[in-house]
């Protein structure tokens, strides 16, 4: 097992928990109901919305990521006590640790308490935007659970994935248009759909490819080999960039050519680029740097909205 030290500061525990939910991604995963919210409406919301939407998606994302980690813990430990765990701190996911239960460092009940009381505001708090909400967000809680579940038995659960990183959107939405358009709303579900697959489940998995097939993993990479996988990734990411550039004619926003011609080179530079250098060297390194990357994909469109909406 991977040795580290072991600080008994109110700041070290802190930073175990934050570990455990992820935070650095979860608060950058944060910035997608925001885009989604800010394109459905063309305009801010009010502001009870925003407070009160920024807090739940915060014990939203807070919540979810704790639960897998609680979830995948007996898989987790047994990485980590093979020391195939060390080494991933370029990866946004790992900027504090990773799985500072499965290590050790922090015990299951505290987690447990940790991910509940964080889940517990986060469901308070869609039911107050619309009880819909409430109810997207305990299907997300279970379909995450499902998704661990199905590590090592079935590489469809990339399926779950999509519909888990997309809910947060679907949810943003129905908190401040309460009968959206459907068809709309379908377009909205798969342009994220497709950028969690291709710029987020698949790249990562690739990057833990080593590991995983250590512990007979389902995965896309394993399952059907990297080249397969590359075309996946950049098949995926083109249709996120495409259905992209369709849904900003649709939404209320109303960008002129200049703003679709800033969102499709946003995701040029952050998924395209970075998927055809991975197409073409398929190695681990390209997966990472994309998983990082397109990260950050919403963040990019959440500016460009809002200095769309400012001018």
């Amino acid at each position: 097992m991977t040795t580290i030290p072991m600080p008994r500061s109110g700041l070290w525990q802190l930073k175990l928990f934050l570990a455990l939910s992820r935070t650095p991604h979860g608060l950058v995963d944060m910035a997608t109901p925001a885009l989604a919210a800010l394109l459905w409406l063309g305009s801010f919301p009010p502001l009870r919305i925003v407070v009160l939407g920024l807090i739940t998606a915060f014990a939203g994302y807070t919540a979810v990521y704790a639960l897998n980690d609680l979830v995948d813990y007996r898989a987790d430990k047994k990485r980590c006590e093979a020391g195939l765990t060390a080494g991933k701190q370029s990866d946004l996911d790992a900027v504090f640790l990773r799985h500072p239960v499965a290590h050790g460092f922090l015990s299951f009940n505290k987690a447990l308490l940790w991910a509940v009381a964080w889940g517990c505001l986060a469901l308070f708090g869609a039911y107050l935007l619309n009880p819909v909400c409430a109810f997207i967000f305990l299907g997300s809680c279970l379909l995450e659970m499902i998704y661990c579940l199905l590590w090592r038995y079935s590489c469809l659960k990339v399926l779950i994935s999509g519909a888990v990183k997309t809910s947060g959107a679907i949810a943003a939405v129905l908190a401040v248009d309460p009968r959206p358009s459907l068809s709309l709303l379908a377009l909205l579900f798969l342009w994220l759909f497709c950028w969690e697959v291709g710029g987020q489940n698949i790249p990562n998995d690739w990057a833990d490819m080593e590991e995983d097939g250590k512990f007979q993993a389902a995965t896309i990479p394993l399952r059907f080999g990297p080249a397969r996988a590359r075309s996946l990734i950049l098949l995926s990411l083109l249709a996120a960039v495409t259905i992209n550039a369709v849904f900003l004619t649709l939404v209320p926003a109303g960008f002129k050519f200049v703003g679709v011609a800033a969102f499709l080179g946003a995701g040029i530079y952050s998924l395209l680029l970075p998927a055809y250098r991975l197409y073409v060297t398929q190695e681990r390194t390209e997966a990472l740097a994309l998983f990082n990357i397109a990260s950050y994909y919403p963040v990019m469109l959440l500016a460009l909205v809002i200095i769309n909406i400012f001018i």
